[in-house]
């Protein structure tokens, strides 16, 4: 099951030229990080059987066990706000946000 793509979901991927993929429930947040910046996003093929493809971490990225968290999207408007209009970027795309409107988006090759 997948979310709907919003307005300005769909614009961010049109600015960019890439196309919109309607994002699923859940992601994967690095909550512990959330006070850090910059905020980074990866979204990965989605895996077979899997339920989510995007994850999602402020400042250092951490290889340790349990450092994302599954997350129903819905909480991102409340933890990570600045991210949900990102959420429809397809599979490979990348981005960079920081507090201060820094924005980067790229396709990963």
């Amino acid at each position: 099951m997948t979310e709907a793509i919003s307005e300005t979901q769909q614009r961010i991927c049109d600015k960019f030229g890439l196309p919109a993929q309607a994002p699923e429930p859940m992601v994967a947040l690095a909550i512990g990080s959330l006070d850090q910046s910059p905020i980074y996003g990866t979204r990965i093929v989605l895996p077979e059987n899997g339920t989510i493809s995007w994850f999602i971490h402020c400042g250092e990225h951490d290889d340790a066990s349990g450092f994302y968290q599954p997350l129903h999207a819905e909480h991102l408007h409340e933890m990570l706000p600045q991210v949900v209009d990102y959420l429809a970027l397809p599979s490979g795309a990348r981005f960079i946000l920081d507090r201060d409107g820094y924005e980067d988006v790229w396709l990963e090759e």
